[in-house]
Parts: structure tokens; C-alpha cells; sequence
């Protein structure tokens, strides 16, 4: 694994307004079903700086507009000239419904709330996109260098609570992100082994989505059919970290020390089922500029993803593997990159 440099991998975006030697005030968030990040970043020519960021829970609050107008009471000298937030779920016309918080939230609330006119909402995975202008060349790492001149769309898979995808679309001159919902399409599985897990999770959800799989709950789900279909051994140690913590990021750091095999196991499957959506996903948007791995889990795996198993995987594309080849692979390290990329969507709009 190596560190890239900035300008070699990462997108070309249209220059954010141009507010002369005057700082234009931002506030950026990224809402999720469980926390929720909110930050006030000054921007000037184009350069982003963080002055304030706070973290919420998300369920404390039965409006959303609640925790913006909390926030803003502690920014009473730098009130922010335009606000973005990412959500995960769908924007429609300034609306998404979060689903997790079975609530919605729109542009026009926000507005009303705060009496701040220029506000964007835009998809969390959108705003991760967003976020790879703002990384550092020590935040971004390698996998796979593909080819040297390599250019074109990008593409973006993020695991975490969820399973978030995006494209950055390439014109020749700029990317443009844009969002999609692909963790929500089908399981698509290989093996006897991938029907009988398919077989499993039926049992527990109407749609096994890949999203079942390559997330957080999905690392647990594949952990407990192991367990309880395949006969794997769990060991009481195990099962009381995991009660009395985050039940896959025990699975995965006991994987990443190479002990107790069902956790090896699980994650194995766990890395080839990223590796074949991933693969799934740069075919689909011949994503030839560069694939991102995103979200929390990539970062905190990173040894076990490096070790050639999930580029093998990845490379099991039909009859594509000169063009899978060519494709840089990335992990971004950054797990604010979603907060920091509304921050750069909020300095391209219009006031």
C-alpha cells in the first residue's frame, strides 16, 4: 500500500465562487441515522478552513432544523451565508425522507428555520464525491495503481451503517458527481455457499440487497450464519465483546489478527462480496478515472485489503479484465470527506 499524490488520482472539479479577498461563512453536515456532523468552515479563493464542528445524535432532536438553529447559537459573529447537507437517502426537488429517522427534511424548512436563503441538500455519498477535493495526499492510499494514463469517470462504494454509491461523471474537462441508490440492488450470488447465505438472509429480509452484506450489520449477518448454519465455533470471549461493544468491528479486528476462524471466515467473504460490487460498479459506469473506497469499514480493514485477495475478486469480471486492470483503486481515509465535500458544495452555490 502506498500514499498517492493528490494531483495524479483525484478529480478535477469547477473552481468553487470566487468571493474576491472577502471570506464567505459555510455550514456543512452530514445527517445520518445515528449521528449526525455539523460544521462552520470559512472559505476564501477557493480554500476551505474549519472553524467550529460539533456532533449530534440524531434521534435527540424530533426536527432536524432544531439541531442546525443549536449549532448557529454558538456562531453568533460568523452566521453562515449558504448551508449544505448531506443526507443519505434520495433528494427530490429539496425533499428526502430519512428513512432511518422516519422523518423528512427539505430545503425550503431549513430556509424558514434559519432565515438563511441559499441551502442544498444533496445525497451523503454525492458529498463524499464532493469531499475527494478537500483530501490530503496522506489521506488518500493505493490498492492498485492501474494504468498511467488513466482517465474518465470515477466511481465511489462506502460501507458503513450502509452501503452508499456514486458516480462522478467526466466531460473532458470536469467530474460531476451524482448519486444513486445502487446499495439497494439485488445479491447477486456465485457460489453454493453465496445461495445458502442468500437462502438465510430471505429468511430475515424481503430483499437481500447487497447492502445486507456489505455494511456493518451485514459483516454480523454473515458472522451469524456462519455460526448458526455452517456449525462455526463462537467463542465466549467473542460473544461477550461483542455484546457489550460494536459487534462487526470486533469480528474484523479478531480477523485482522489472524485468530478465531469464524471471523476469518466472515470476513473473507465479507472483502469478496465488496470486491465483486466493486467490480460491478466500475463496469457499470466504466469507471476507467478511478475507483474510491469510501465510508468507515475500507479504512479500518485496510490490512485485509490489501493482502491481493480483494483485487483477485474484483479482477472476476466476464470478459473485462483488461479494462478492470486499468482502473486506480483507492482508499479514502478520511472519514469526514462527506462533511468536507458539502462544504465544497456549498462554495459553488449561487447566492
Amino acid at each position: 500500500m502506498q500514499t498517492l499524490k493528490k494531483q495524479q488520482y483525484l478529480p478535477h472539479f469547477i473552481e468553487p465562487v470566487s468571493s474576491g479577498d472577502t471570506k464567505t461563512y459555510l455550514l456543512a453536515g452530514d445527517l445520518g441515522g445515528t449521528k449526525t456532523n455539523l460544521a462552520l468552515f470559512s472559505s476564501l479563493n477557493g480554500e476551505l478552513d474549519l472553524i467550529k464542528q460539533e456532533k449530534y445524535a440524531s434521534r435527540d432532536y424530533q426536527h432536524f432544523s432544531e439541531m442546525i438553529k443549536h449549532f448557529l447559537s454558538g456562531c453568533s459573529d460568523t452566521l453562515p451565508q449558504r448551508i449544505c447537507i448531506g443526507v443519505a437517502g434520495p433528494v427530490v426537488k429539496g425533499k428526502v425522507e430519512l428513512t432511518n429517522l422516519s422523518r423528512e427534511l427539505s430545503e425550503e424548512e431549513i430556509r424558514q428555520s434559519t432565515g438563511i436563503h441559499t441551502v442544498a441538500l444533496i445525497n451523503d455519498l454525492e458529498a463524499t464525491a464532493y469531499g475527494l477535493a478537500t483530501l490530503s495526499p496522506q489521506q488518500l492510499t493505493t490498492l492498485h495503481r492501474g494504468a498511467p494514463d488513466h482517465t474518465g469517470n470515477m466511481a465511489i462504494i462506502a460501507p458503513g451503517t450502509g452501503l452508499g454509491m456514486a458516480g462522478l461523471y467526466w466531460d473532458g474537462q470536469y467530474h460531476h458527481p451524482f448519486p444513486t441508490e445502487g446499495g439497494h440492488t439485488d445479491f447477486a450470488p456465485r457460489t453454493d455457499l453465496d445461495i445458502l447465505l442468500l437462502r438465510y438472509l430471505q429468511e430475515k429480509y424481503d430483499v437481500v440487497s447487497w447492502e445486507r452484506l456489505i455494511s456493518g450489520p451485514g459483516i454480523t449477518d454473515i458472522f451469524e450464519f456462519l455460526r448458526d448454519i455452517k456449525g462455526m465455533e463462537e467463542p465466549a470471549e467473542l460473544r461477550a465483546a461483542m455484546n457489550a461493544g460494536d459487534a462487526a468491528a470486533e469480528i474484523s479486528k479478531a480477523a485482522i489478527a489472524g485468530r478465531i476462524p469464524v471471523c476469518i471466515k466472515t470476513m473473507e467473504l465479507f472483502v469478496r462480496y465488496l470486491a465483486r460490487e466493486s467490480c460491478n460498479l466500475v463496469l457499470k459506469m466504466k469507471a476507467t478515472g478511478g475507483l474510491f473506497l469510501g465510508g468507515g469499514i475500507p479504512p479500518k480493514i485496510a490490512a485485509l485489503l490489501d493482502t491481493g485477495e480483494f483485487y483477485h475478486h474484483y479482477m472476476q469480471g466476464d470478459r473485462m479484465a483488461e479494462l478492470l486492470a486499468s482502473v486506480p483503486i483507492h482508499i479514502v481515509n478520511n472519514d469526514k470527506s462527506a462533511l468536507w465535500g458539502a462544504a465544497f458544495y456549498a462554495g459553488l452555490l449561487k447566492e
